[in-house]
């Protein structure tokens, strides 16, 4: 019986350790009879090396016993190293110059046949998700799954030890909390001592930690777990982890340089990547301007172009008309997109009807001439402005919007998008994976008004300072009123957002009641023991909170944050592995007082 105790991983054999007896433990990774030898990869979580069964030199017990290995099958080999054959190499290997010829093997655990392959990336890839999600404990198995762990725990390593080093404290916050809706819907737990009452899981330790700077803390931080009951995407889950960070006597720039600070140590020490500092910074109302997005990816161009004075009094009524009506007129050169298909111009055409607009309006660029039916409304000098403004050359696509700037900035931010991707699946633009485009977005409007329920909302959370100068706006033009809210945003993705807080409860207590028109008593009974806390002494403070679930996935190269995460749920919310959300026993219910309706059959 060999031993089960390991002298060495699967990824650490090299020719130094050649003649040397080494036991092997880990999974059959792959099995190979080649002319009656056998050729067995061994892996562990540090990587694979090969294991060679001669029947020459072994007992027939031991060749049967490695003749009827199944893949994923545990097992211990006791052997000797040695070169592999000239030409039998693998440089795909870190061990690929050596291989273990087998005097002992063990099976510890023989597995099944498998639900679906994981040796070989390329037949994997096949595999529905779902299916991987349903056997998770496979598919976490496969090494670029450990991988993506590895950043995982790596990305959070390096953030405890940096947050360390700047004097914070890490400290969790409950998550059993009380119910404030507000934004996205709550989890709700009902509590079974307190009959008929409910706790709320937390959305963020939002309302602990600016309390924790009432008490004194200074400089807080936790990688905090949090829950949202939403619609799912690829970068949502209904759990999620996010650093989360407040500071007090600190301004926006302190958090802007500590949080610099914070993603470039990561990317150095995870992925040997220099970022420098500091990151650019653009207005809110800029970044609409020229990106059509608060979170803009500038690794390309396709820049939004002003065109409001140009067709101010054009003969095209439809440009003309919007611009009379307070609207803007703006436009992007898809350079080289004048190819783009029927298809796609419809998929776009139906991008604008949804924002509203009538439909779509472009120019091809073809043969030397203008193709579109609005060009002949254009006088000779729009024309050339047009030409001049947006550099027109053959083959470019305009495409234009005109109406009110903010639905009009986010239809040619869609638009810029849609054709930077179709330009990029035909090789016609680079977007460089390995570049990392790190921005500020900073100076949003405090404030959005609701339409149909004719009241103004916060933009961020009721929590966020407006600023200074804007404060006796906002009782009389709560529209122009800025909030010192900012959000990090990488390669036109939203890595987190925050704010410096309010801290005066005169100020708390006018957003809350006169501006977004809370009641009084909902007031207090939301937020009364915030207002309490506040009048004994709140220090001017401010905070952050970073996705750490889309953060690992940027690190890792993959566009979905349930390849990062050891347990995600579907789309719908539910976990196929252990087949949850469940029904609870009626005595479970019972005791927390709690009386099921079932859903109506087609509901």
């Amino acid at each position: 019986m060999p031993s089960m105790k390991r002298t060495h991983h699967c990824n650490q054999l090299r020719v130094e350790h050649i003649g040397q007896q080494v036991t092997l433990t880990g999974w059959v990774h792959s099995r190979r009879d080649l002319g009656g030898i056998i050729f067995v990869d061994v892996r562990d979580r540090e990587g694979r090396t090969q294991v060679v069964f001669d029947p020459s030199q072994l007992p027939p017990d031991v060749f049967a016993r490695a003749a009827a290995l199944r893949s994923e099958s545990v097992v211990s080999v006791t052997g000797l190293v040695r070169r592999r054959p000239p030409g039998t190499e693998n440089p795909k290997l870190a061990s690929g110059e050596v291989e273990v010829v087998a005097q002992e093997l063990e099976v510890l655990n023989a597995a099944e046949v498998l639900p679906f392959p994981i040796d070989d990336p390329a037949e994997t890839a096949k595999v529905s998700e779902e299916l991987r999600l349903k056997y998770r404990y496979l598919d976490l198995r496969r090494p670029e799954m450990i991988r993506n762990l590895r950043v995982r725990h790596k990305a959070a390593a390096v953030t405890r030890a940096y947050m360390d080093e700047q004097g914070f404290i890490e400290i969790e916050t409950p998550t059993l909390f009380k119910s404030t809706p507000e934004g996205a819907r709550e989890f709700i737990v009902p509590s079974r001592l307190n009959p008929g009452l409910f706790y709320a899981l937390p959305q963020s330790p939002q309302q602990f930690k600016q309390i924790l700077m009432v008490a004194g803390i200074e400089k807080y931080f936790q990688l905090a777990r949090c829950y949202r009951d939403e619609d799912l995407r690829a970068d949502r889950q209904p759990e999620f982890t996010q650093i989360d960070i407040e500071m007090s006597f600190v301004t926006r720039d302190d958090i802007y340089a500590l949080i610099e600070g914070l993603l470039q140590r990561i990317w150095k020490e995870v992925l040997g990547v220099d970022i420098p500092t500091p990151f650019p910074r653009l207005s809110f109302a800029e970044a609409m301007n020229r990106f059509g997005t608060d979170k803009p990816d500038r690794r390309f161009a396709l820049e939004l172009v002003d065109l409001t004075d140009t067709f101010r009094h054009s003969q095209f009524k439809v440009f003309s008309d919007a611009v009379a009506a307070g609207g803007v007129v703006k436009a992007i050169n898809a350079k080289g997109f004048s190819s783009a298909t029927q298809s796609q111009v419809e998929a776009m055409t139906e991008m604008a009807k949804a924002a509203g607009m009538k439909g779509l309006a472009y120019i091809k660029v073809e043969g030397g001439q203008w193709k579109s039916p609005i060009v002949k409304f254009f006088s000779d000098g729009e024309k050339a402005t047009l030409a001049s403004k947006l550099g027109i050359d053959e083959g470019d696509l305009i495409l234009f919007a005109a109406g009110p700037w903010e639905p009009v900035c986010e239809l040619l931010g869609r638009l810029r998008l849609y054709a930077a991707q179709a330009l990029a699946q035909a090789g016609m633009l680079r977007i460089p994976a390995d570049q990392y485009d790190f921005i500020w977005i900073e100076d949003f409007p405090l404030l959005s008004f609701d339409k149909e329920n004719n009241r103004w909302y916060s933009s961020h959370h009721p929590f966020t300072a407006p600023l200074p100068e804007d404060i006796p706006l906002l009782r009389t033009e709560p529209k122009k009123v800025r909030g010192q809210h900012y959000d990090i945003v990488v390669n036109g993705i939203e890595l987190g957002g925050g704010s410096i807080r309010i801290h005066q409860p005169e100020l708390q207590k006018l957003i809350f009641e006169e501006i977004l028109q809370i009641p009084p008593d909902e007031t207090k009974l939301r937020f009364g023991y915030m207002l309490e806390a506040f009048k004994y002494g709140a220090p001017p403070h401010g905070g952050i909170a970073l996705g750490f679930d889309r953060l690992v996935a940027i690190l890792c190269g993959t566009q979905s944050i349930r390849d990062v995460i050891a347990f995600p749920k579907t789309a719908k919310g539910t976990c196929l592995m252990t087949d949850s959300p469940s029904t609870v026993s009626p005595r479970q219910l019972k005791e927390l007082h709690i009386e099921v309706k079932a859903p109506k059959a087609g509901a």
